[in-house]
Parts: C-alpha cells; sequence; structure tokens
C-alpha cells in the first residue's frame, strides 16, 4: 500500500483552504453505528410489537428504510461498498477468499503478508532482516479521506475490510479481517484428557490438544506461529500449568507469570502472555482461558491468541499507540477482527450456553469501547462497528424457525428469544446515544445486509461435477481436502471457490486452463441459464434465483479480473454447502443443513435487505450500501465522491 500518512499530509498541503489540523467550527456532527447483519424484516417486526422503542423513535422524525445490499451480500463485500462508494467491479473485493490463477491458491480476499523477510543464517540460527509488511487489498478511496481533507476530524472504528488501518483518519482501529497470531481469522485451542477426542476429524477454526492429568497437574503449552530465528520450522510455544483440585470443580492455571483460581464454567480476564523465539525477543499475545470441565475428565478452552492492544505486533490502529489508549481506558480486548467463536460451536467443542458466553464477553467489550468514543467525541465524524449481531445470529436463527430441518422444539425453545432481545440490545444503545448527544447531531444507525434461515445446502462443485463442468481426480474420495486440490485441471471448465463464486478455467489465465478465451463468456451464459432452471427436489423450488455475470453486473470498474466469472445468488433459505466454499469437489447437490450455522445471508442480494435509520431526513436520497458514504458525504457539502477505482491499494 502507498504510504498512507504521508498521502494524507500531502493532501492537507495542497487541499482546501480548511486545511488539516484546523477544524471546522461549522461542520456537522455525524455518528454512525454499523450493526453488522441487522435485518429489516425482523427490525420492523420488532419495531411493531414496541420492542426497539428507540429506533422506532428514529423512524418516525427521521429515516427507516430498506439498505440494499452488496453483491454478493458478504460482509467485507459490503462494507467495502460503503467505504468506497464503489461495487466490487472497483474496490476488488468478491468474496471472504479469492483465488491466485497462476498458482490456484485461495487466500483472505482483504489483505496481504507482502516482501520476502531476508535472513542471515548461522547454523539452525537465521536472523530476520525485515522485509514482510501487512497490505490491504481493498482498492478505491476511503471516504473519510474526503473529511480529513477539509479539516474535519474522523473516527473510524472496527471498520471492516479496513486492516491494515488506511492512516487517513484521525483515529482508526481496524475491525473484521484483522487476524490473530496465527494470520487466521481465528483459531481456538482446546486441551482435554478425554482418549481419543475428535479423533480423526479436523475441526475447522480449532485445534485439539491431548493433555494428562498426573497426579492432579496439567503440563501443556500455547502455540504460536513458526520461529522466523530457527531454519527448521518450528512453533514458538509458551507453557502453562493447570493444578487440579482432587474433591471440588476448580483448578489453579500458571501461565506467563500470571496466576487465576478458576471454577468450572469460569472464564479468566485478558492474560497478557510472552511467547518467546529468543531470548532478547519475544511475541506479545493475549489470551483468555475457560475451564470447562475437572472431573471426570479435564477440559480447556482457550480463545485465539489476539495480539496485545497494549503493544501490538501487527498494525491496528492509527495513529499506533491508539489501540493501547483504548485499552488502559476500558481494558485489554479482542483485537482479532471476528471475535465471536462460531467455530468452538460449529465444531461441539463449546455448547450453545457457553458460546453465548462467550459472544457476549466480545459483545460488551465492543459497547464498552463504544462509550469511550462517545466520551471522547467532540466534532466531525465517528463511526463506530458492531458485529455481535451478525455472529450470534449465524448460530442462533434456527430456534426462530420451526421449519429448519434441524430445528428440535425441546432443545431449541429456550434460545428462540436470543436474536430479539439482542436487537433490543442494540435499541437501549441507540437511546442512550441520542441522550447524550448534543442537539443537532445526525445519528445515522445502518446494516451491511440482513439474515434469512439457511434450510438448504447447494453444493456447486457437486452440481458442475454431475454437469460434466468439472472432474475430480478421486471422485470416489471419502473426504476432499478442498481448496482445489482434488481437481482434475486437464478436463475441468468450470470451478467454485467461495460462498458465490463460480469461475470458468480460462486457458492463458488460470495455471492449467482449457477453456479458450474466446469462448469464455458463451460458457458463462451457458452455465447461468442451467443454474437459473435447478429446483430444489425438497421443494420444487428453484434453488437460484439470480444469477450475476461479472463483466455486465458491476457499475464499476478496474478490478473486474478479480472477481469469478459468474455470482451466484441463491434462492432465500438456500445457501452454498460449506465444503463446495472451500474447494472441495466431492458430495451431494442438495442437502437439509443440520449444523448449528443455521442463519446467514449469502444469497440472493434482494432477499437480504439492510437496514437504514436516520434521527432526520438526508439531503440525498439512499437506495444501496455503495450510496450511503455519498450521502453522509453530502451533509457536509461534499458532492465529489465516490474515489477513481484505478487508485491501487
Amino acid at each position: 500500500m502507498a504510504e498512507p500518512r504521508r498521502a494524507a499530509g500531502l493532501a492537507c498541503l495542497l487541499g482546501l483552504l480548511a486545511g488539516c489540523g484546523s477544524p471546522r467550527a461549522d461542520a456537522p456532527r455525524v455518528i454512525i453505528l454499523g450493526i453488522d447483519g441487522m435485518d429489516h424484516g425482523l427490525t420492523r417486526s420488532l419495531m411493531a410489537e414496541g420492542r426497539l422503542p428507540h429506533l422506532a423513535g428514529l423512524a418516525d422524525r427521521g429515516v427507516f428504510q430498506p439498505l440494499g445490499t452488496s453483491v454478493p451480500p458478504l460482509s467485507p463485500v459490503a462494507w467495502s461498498d460503503f467505504i468506497t462508494g464503489m461495487d466490487s467491479g472497483g474496490h476488488g473485493i468478491y468474496d471472504f477468499i479469492h483465488r491466485d490463477p497462476e498458482t490456484m491458491v485461495p487466500y483472505l480476499s482483504t489483505s496481504r503478508v507482502v516482501g520476502e523477510a531476508e535472513v542471515f543464517r548461522l547454523g539452525r540460527w537465521q536472523v530476520p532482516l525485515g522485509g514482510e509488511t501487512s497490505e490491504s487489498l481493498r482498492y478505491g478511496r476511503p471516504f473519510w479521506a474526503a473529511l480529513e481533507e477539509r479539516g474535519i476530524p474522523t473516527s473510524i472504528l472496527r471498520m471492516p475490510a479496513n486492516y491494515p488501518p488506511s492512516g487517513l483518519a484521525t483515529r482508526e482501529l481496524s475491525g473484521m479481517g484483522t487476524p490473530d497470531l496465527l494470520g487466521t481469522y481465528g483459531t481456538f485451542s482446546f486441551y482435554t484428557s478425554v482418549p481419543f477426542a475428535f479423533q480423526g476429524r479436523t475441526l475447522s477454526g480449532g485445534e485439539v490438544y491431548p493433555v494428562d492429568v498426573i497426579d492432579g497437574v496439567v503440563e501443556a503449552k500455547l502455540y504460536g506461529v513458526d520461529n522466523p530465528f530457527l531454519s527448521e520450522p518450528t512453533r514458538v510455544t509458551t507453557p502453562f500449568t493447570v493444578h487440579v483440585d482432587p474433591d471440588e470443580p476448580v483448578a489453579l492455571l500458571q501461565v506467563s507469570g500470571h496466576e487465576r483460581l478458576l471454577k468450572v464454567g469460569e472464564w479468566t480476564d485478558w492474560l497478557p502472555i510472552s511467547m518467546e523465539m529468543i531470548p532478547t525477543q519475544a511475541i506479545p499475545v493475549e489470551a483468555r482461558f475457560y475451564l470447562r470441565s475437572t472431573q471426570p475428565d479435564f477440559e480447556m478452552y482457550v480463545t485465539p491468541l489476539n495480539f496485545d492492544p497494549m503493544a501490538p505486533a501487527t498494525p491496528i490502529s492509527h495513529p499506533d499507540e491508539f489501540a493501547a489508549e483504548l485499552a488502559e481506558a476500558t481494558g485489554r480486548y479482542y483485537t482479532q477482527g471476528m471475535p465471536e467463536d462460531t467455530h468452538s460451536l460449529k465444531q461441539h467443542v463449546l455448547d450453545r450456553d457457553e458460546f453465548l458466553a462467550q459472544a457476549r464477553i466480545a459483545g460488551e467489550e465492543l459497547i464498552e469501547q463504544f462509550d469511550y468514543a462517545l466520551q471522547e467525541y467532540d466534532d466531525g465524524l465517528l463511526f463506530y462497528y458492531f458485529g455481535n449481531l451478525d455472529q450470534v445470529s449465524h448460530m442462533m436463527w434456527r430456534p426462530m424457525d420451526p421449519g429448519h430441518p434441524a430445528y428440535d422444539p425441546e432443545k431449541d425453545r429456550e434460545f428462540k428469544d436470543v436474536v430479539g432481545s439482542l436487537y433490543e440490545r442494540f435499541d437501549r444503545l441507540v437511546g442512550d446515544t441520542l441522550e447524550r448527544v448534543s442537539p443537532g447531531t445526525l445519528v445515522v444507525v445502518m446494516s451491511d445486509h440482513g439474515f434469512a434461515s439457511w434450510r438448504r445446502g447447494f453444493n456447486l462443485n457437486g452440481w458442475l461435477r454431475e454437469n460434466g463442468y468439472l472432474a475430480a481426480r478421486n471422485p470416489g474420495a471419502r473426504s476432499d481436502p478442498g481448496f482445489l486440490t482434488n481437481v482434475d485441471w486437464s478436463r475441468t471448465r468450470a470451478y467454485a471457490l467461495g460462498l458465490n463464486g463460480l469461475y470458468v478455467n480460462v486457458r492463458g489465465r488460470e495455471k492449467e486452463g482449457v477453456v479458450p478465451p474466446d469462448q469464455r463468456a458463451a460458457l458463462v451464459e451457458e452455465i447461468a441459464t442451467k443454474l437459473l432452471a435447478v429446483e430444489d427436489p425438497a421443494t420444487g423450488q428453484p434453488a437460484i434465483t439470480k444469477v450475476y455475470r461479472r463483466d455486465e453486473f458491476y457499475e464499476d470498474r478496474g478490478h473486474l479480473e478479480i472477481g469469478p466469472d459468474l455470482l451466484v445468488g441463491y434462492a432465500k433459505e438456500t445457501k452454498s454447502t460449506d465444503e463446495s466454499a472451500g474447494g472441495s469437489v466431492t458430495g451431494e447437490v442438495f442437502s437439509d443443513n443440520e449444523l448449528e450455522w443455521s442463519g446467514d445471508h449469502s444469497m440472493d442480494h434482494e432477499t437480504v435487505p439492510g437496514v437504514l435509520f436516520a434521527s432526520r431526513p438526508l439531503k440525498r436520497p439512499v437506495e444501496r450500501l455503495k450510496d450511503l458514504a455519498g450521502a453522509i458525504l453530502a451533509e457536509y457539502g461534499v458532492e465529489d465522491f465516490p474515489g477513481s477505482p484505478s487508485e491501487a491499494p
């Protein structure tokens, strides 16, 4: 990425007379609450029941409407639409994962590590000489830069698809897309003495470590990244010890110089941990520990290793010291971008109550930090993101849907109102915000997309295989490792990767492409026509209600080549299977969704709109998420947005 702070400084030097550092006294005050996954239909229903009085008040005196979402309606895509005022064709984010056509290796869509660290080698040791940096893969100019250039301060806190922080706001804290220590969206650790626990299963999003309880003591290790000072790949570790009481359900945890006495069912606070690489170099991280069981078996869950906000080893804020300022004011916090550990519930490492307790910890951290941000807010624009509703809705939608194939009236009944109660929690947050802001402040509440029940799975790679477009190397494999490794490229014309993406195996573009470039468009049209005709045998209804031809659908240009050739808009309540999204090519085309992950939004975008509230009518009408930033800027008199789609990250 070009040096953002130097660019911002130059813009201020050459920009309008207001200049940076000279805040405009006449500038409007705007607060935007970004609530991920707030669904328009459910919001309207809860308002009608009288459960959201503060949002209803906004609707009465200002704005309440559906907000058209992105295509596809996935969070990194949608928030990039909002940030840049462009669709995927301009900002280049099409999914959570993309693929490199030259290698066919999938990669995370929003950021990457670039450069190769040079090393000086001496036997088993090596000395890294630097060279690697994190880089945003989102193109386009963020809307807040236009305000900063006019001397209007902005605070952009936890904005998704903004890692590393742009450096163009007065204050920034990165959000969704910020990795844990392992470079993932979140990898938990689970320590258990249960013999053969999870044997033969690959746990997505987590690692299981068998331990023994010897004379009431558990000796284990936390595992980090490969030690950059060792020539052979060797993970950095930190030991910890747990002393288990033989009679009572309690244990004493000792790690990195800290001690915590825990009852079964209790969480520690955030514990700062030093992961030593060599005696003079260590990685500062933090973790929370949860004691799940001591008898008859020992079980302990550990959160993903988060970067310590007091001394983050990766850029998570601007200025750099802002992350520590927040931690000093409100306590240590999750720095990973999606803190709610949905994987732990999907893999049945934690049960529903335990997942909700963990999600509550993550959610209350955000609310406490927002309280501090609101306290510090004086003027300009404040954006604050809340992801808790989205992640909990994914896992708790089924209890609201008796028609879901996995619905269990006995087990689901007590969780029926989890999601509705969260809507009420955010309504109270809105009410508190309205009470605390000065008169005339514009308060906007918005979401990136809505939600729906996920009842049926569609294996897009399975459909391509059955229809002769894709061939598997080992079609009879019991388990497919995914990541497109089981594809026979010599006999494959099209393949799927990500939640909505379909690619043509183009000769000269893909590593082992077979489709001549001049036949790509015709093949896309052929597949699109067939997909729209597919019926779900269980319902007799279309499985797919939209297909988006990349070259025709997107209005913005500059980075179309990054995206899939075709994007699939599944019918409401139908979604890509996880296996197909991850690049597996075996399995049945249709399936009932039996997973704990029971709600979703990666469907036909018209079926899952988000919400837009405002405390007064906006000067510029808004229909879609990509229009919203321009409407916010219009409140400040800024009309020249969005930026150029050719701007590189």
